[in-house]
């Protein structure tokens, strides 16, 4: 069944595209991340021009978000004051990355950043990721007990604040920093930044496992659905027919997902994770390097639209 999307300006299986926003809301919910590092490349490689991808897929990102969030806030395992302070940040990065977003498209240069983007980013972050997943799965085959993480130079900055749910005292500097990073990341790629975000929060900032991913979720929500409508004022580029499909899909699938996320032990979650990071990193740099020709096609297109 196809249908035409009046942004996108092309037509498309409906079937196909609902199926893609089920797909990465399972993965959105089981590894408690917006699933736009999927999503966006998925639908450029269908082709739907880069810059309509980004924001029409941040509406996918929130519902997505959303209905996980939604889970773990039943689970109790959301640290409402570390998403506030995260969200300070967020909200602060968000707005920066849209009026980036904005100035790349008129200089003719924000589909090549995109895709360049994609390729240093989820290339670096799923090996490191995938590296640090497998050394840990092998310490717990070897029956290795997981080293004490010592505190480092970010629990001795000032302006310390204790989050209760998460049981830690922590600076509110490095927290709302990373609210800033991830909001405008989030806002220029497509993506709620969930990959990196859980990552400093579990390393960096000792934030525990248990709190990680559902306060993790809720930073994504809202900054995605700021994004969104930022994108949608600014730029005339959110699709609603697409992101609609792509909503109705992606609150479906993240409901199970959040689900088997809850019966996979954390070092396989991470090997897991780094696996599907690094392999959307390496598709696109192929896609970069064998078809320019395609990209460039891509380009043309998104800025003149």
């Amino acid at each position: 069944m196809q249908l035409y999307l009046p942004i996108a300006d092309l037509p498309v299986n409906v079937f196909l595209v609902l199926a893609m926003g089920a797909a990465v809301g399972f993965v959105s919910g089981m590894f408690g991340i917006g699933g736009g590092f999927l999503m966006t490349p998925l639908l450029i490689f269908i082709g739907i021009t880069p810059a309509v991808a980004v924001a029409s897929v941040a509406s996918h990102i929130a519902a997505s978000s959303f209905s996980g969030a939604l889970s773990y806030w039943r689970r109790r395992a959301i640290d409402p004051a570390l998403a506030s302070v995260l969200l300070c940040g967020g909200v602060t990065g968000t707005a920066l990355g849209v009026w980036t977003f904005t100035q790349l498209r008129a200089l003719g240069q924000l589909d090549l950043m995109i895709a360049l983007s994609y390729v240093v980013l989820l290339s670096t972050v799923g090996s490191l990721m995938f590296s640090e997943g497998l050394r840990a799965l092998m310490r717990t085959r070897r029956g290795a007990l997981p080293r004490r993480r010592a505190h480092n130079w970010i629990h001795g900055l000032p302006l310390k604040m204790r989050f209760k749910r998460s049981k830690i005292y922590l600076s509110v500097i490095p927290v709302v920093v990373v609210g800033i990073v991830i909001g405008f990341i989030g806002a220029i790629m497509g993506i709620g930044g969930g990959f990196i975000l859980v990552p400093i929060m579990i390393y960096l900032l000792r934030v525990p496992t248990s709190t990680v991913i559902g306060t993790s979720m809720v930073l994504t929500l809202v900054t995605m659905l700021f994004a969104t409508m930022l994108h949608a004022v600014t730029n005339h580029l959110v699709d609603a027919v697409l992101a609609l499909i792509l909503m109705v899909g992606g609150v479906t699938g993240a409901q199970f997902g959040a689900r088997a996320g809850q019966k996979i032990r954390g070092e396989q979650l991470r090997l897991l994770l780094g696996l599907l990071i690094l392999s959307v990193g390496v598709r696109f740099a192929i896609e970069l390097v064998i078809q320019p020709s395609d990209l460039f096609t891509i380009r043309e297109l998104g800025v003149s639209g």
